[in-house]
């Protein structure tokens, strides 16, 4: 595997899965692999489970990484083929990516959605510019509309707590005080439809996803239905794709509720706002799978980087 940017370079789940569960079992097994390797993290975005995890995925395979915040360290690039560069711009995305290349064997980037421009943000201008002038693997570790990582370590948990043949799996929007991006929602609905399962997106008309993304999948604009005999529901706020990056209604009676969820397993990404997205009374219980999720990033990443580095050999 030459990069990976999207669920979709996951050529068969399930013995990704499968794999991550056991790197899971004995982490340092392939210690020997990722000797005298460097991977180069560039974050453009804040993180904190995404930089750590990834770092210790690295540090089971015996690399050596380098971490650098392009928001307080790094020049401002820029991304335009012919552009005057008489502004703001102090380096071209052409000799920043080719630089960096020369210091690591694997490069990751985690760069946000702007939520102004749609078609800027899809266009990924930050990660297709290194995945253009780099002559290293890339990882996603969230881009403007997919995160990967993310829905891979969900695919793992759900693996590992699953019971039954075809669980039902609901993603639901929940109220944030801010615009929030899709990539997470994004990339657990198209992992969601690699799997066997009963799939349900729910949320208030006009947070519709990108069409091209939840494609045939059930949208249910009643969230109380779409729980009926949920197995696991995964929450999470985006902002209006249609009316691009806006906050179109904060309801509050999109809250995830102890109440609402019944018996079924609570999932997010994190970070969550405590009683804004979910009540206390559900984070809190041993209904949620949060601090498991959180665990299986590093698994994830894991598996991700392996696959890579064998393809290095």
């Amino acid at each position: 595997m030459k990069h990976y940017l999207s669920i979709n370079d996951i050529d068969s789940l399930p013995n990704w899965v499968e794999e991550a569960k056991s790197l899971k079992q004995n982490p340092r097994k392939d210690s020997a692999l990722g000797k005298d390797k460097t991977i180069g993290l560039l974050f453009f975005n804040n993180s904190l489970r995404t930089r750590l995890s990834t770092q210790k995925a690295a540090m089971n395979l015996g690399m050596d990484t380098i971490v650098m915040n392009f928001g307080s360290e790094g020049w401002a690039l820029e991304y335009e083929d012919g552009t005057v560069m008489d502004q703001g711009k102090s380096e071209h995305i052409k000799e920043a990516a080719q630089v960096v290349s020369q210091y690591c064997d694997i490069i990751a980037i985690r760069a946000f959605a702007g939520l102004t421009d749609k078609e800027k943000d899809e266009a990924e201008v930050v990660l297709n510019g290194f995945k253009k002038y780099a002559s290293v693997p890339i990882v996603n570790m969230e881009s403007s509309v997919g995160h990967p990582l993310q829905g891979l370590a969900d695919a793992i948990t759900l693996a590992e707590q699953n019971t039954k043949p075809k669980p039902k799996v609901v993603l639901s929007w929940a109220p944030h005080p801010r615009a929030l991006p899709h990539a997470v929602a994004n990339s657990f609905t198209e992992m969601m439809q690699l799997q066997d399962a009963d799939f349900v997106i729910t949320h208030p008309k006009g947070y519709e996803l990108n069409p091209e993304i939840t494609k045939n999948t059930t949208i249910e604009y009643d969230q109380n239905k779409a729980f009926e005999n949920a197995d696991f529901i995964y929450v999470k706020n985006w902002s209006s794709y249609n009316e691009y990056g806006k906050v179109l209604q904060q309801d509050p009676n999109w809250t995830i509720t102890k109440e609402k969820i019944g018996d079924a397993k609570f999932m997010h990404c994190l970070p969550v706002r405590r009683n804004v997205v979910v009540a206390d009374e559900v984070l809190d219980s041993n209904q949620s799978l949060v601090i498991e999720q959180a665990n299986n990033r590093t698994y994830a990443a894991q598996t991700v980087l392996k696959k890579i580095l064998e393809g290095l050999k």
